[in-house]
């Protein structure tokens, strides 16, 4: 009989995994489900690697003038991560637009050829076309967030869906 525990470890381990995490979604749906808590990107690279080989990943900030996010920034990069970030556009009428969910997809989709593996941190039902999409091209597509922020149809899109729970998050 074979193991399947250590079959699943030769197959993840010659995987090739590129990550794209959606800072601004990941830290409200942190901050809604546990107040003083901030998720630990270095934990969580470790977490979604499980052996395998990373190519990228890519963390997606929203910045404002108000706060400085330089050692955040810093942090990300010593983990491992790249860093793109752009400033919070303010619109005439006072309202605001931040969003990467378009510069997600681009990326996603330009290293799709060169993964085995997207993992998607975030829990926006916008990225479900963007999910079926890579699975019709062929690639695994994981998706990592808070379960109870998360969109049903992005859970139910994904190959694989993980929860993220307390062990990945650091205090305040």
């Amino acid at each position: 009989m074979v193991n399947s525990n250590k079959y699943e470890q030769h197959i993840f381990r010659s995987q090739r995994l590129a990550v794209f995490a959606d800072v601004q979604n990941m830290f409200y749906s942190a901050r809604n489900n546990y107040s003083d808590s901030r998720l630990d990107y270095d934990k969580l690279l470790n977490t979604v690697l499980k052996g395998r080989q990373l190519i990228r990943a890519i963390a997606y900030l929203v910045e404002t003038d108000d706060i400085d996010q330089s050692g955040f920034k810093y942090h990300l990069r010593n983990f491992g991560w790249e860093v793109r970030s752009k400033q919070l556009k303010i619109r005439p009428d006072g309202s605001t637009k931040g969003d990467w969910d378009m510069g997600i997809a681009i990326d996603a989709i330009a290293i799709s050829e060169k993964v085995d593996t997207v993992v998607l941190v975030s829990g926006d039902g916008d990225f479900t076309a963007l999910v079926e999409h890579l699975k019709a091209c062929g690639i695994r597509v994981e998706v990592h967030s808070f379960e109870r922020n998360t969109a049903a149809e992005l859970i139910s899109s994904a190959t694989e869906y993980y929860p993220i729970d307390e062990s990945i998050l650091r205090r305040k």
